[in-house]
């Protein structure tokens, strides 16, 4: 590191790590909405609750960050949709095997699996993962709009 220009003399008082990924044994200490199981009001999401990547992370949070405008509001916390990436994600790192616990990014083999009937008729993997995103956003478009109506009911009595 001093090969560095303007670190010639610099003083390391310990060498720091590339990457790190630390996280907890979520199956253990969060449910699906991403509060924890012994104290409901503390929340957890991202890198620390045992995704890895960007859009993970992200999709976690917002679901963290939903729940926990609805429980200072009062209401109940959501579970985002068994189907999609989100309520995968929340599945695995509320659900998942504690004893050999890692970090993952969403892939196929996270959403939930295709019932005998919708599998009939699709024979390639691509058409298979195909479906499954079409069920998928169904699925989530389904529950926004779900969540909207209900977001906005008391408005509409209000008025």
């Amino acid at each position: 590191l001093r090969l560095i220009p303007g670190l010639e003399q610099a003083e390391f008082l310990q060498y720091g790590q590339i990457h790190r990924n630390t996280y907890i044994c979520a199956p253990r200490l969060i449910t699906s909405t991403m509060q924890t199981r012994e104290r409901p009001h503390v929340l957890f999401a991202g890198q620390i609750s045992g995704v890895e990547g960007y859009v993970e992370s992200v999709a976690t949070g917002w679901l963290a960050g939903l729940n926990a405008a609805r429980i200072t509001k009062g209401t109940q916390p959501l579970h985002a949709p068994a189907r999609t990436a989100v309520g995968a994600l929340a599945r695995y790192v509320s659900s998942a095997d504690t004893k050999n616990y890692q970090p993952v990014n969403i892939t196929f083999a996270l959403l939930e699996p295709l019932t005998d009937e919708e599998r009939r008729g699709v024979r390639s993997k691509r058409d298979r993962h195909h479906l499954q995103v079409e069920l998928a956003l169904k699925e989530w478009d389904s529950w926004l709009h779900t969540i909207r109506r209900q977001e906005t009911a008391p408005l509409a009595a209000a008025g």
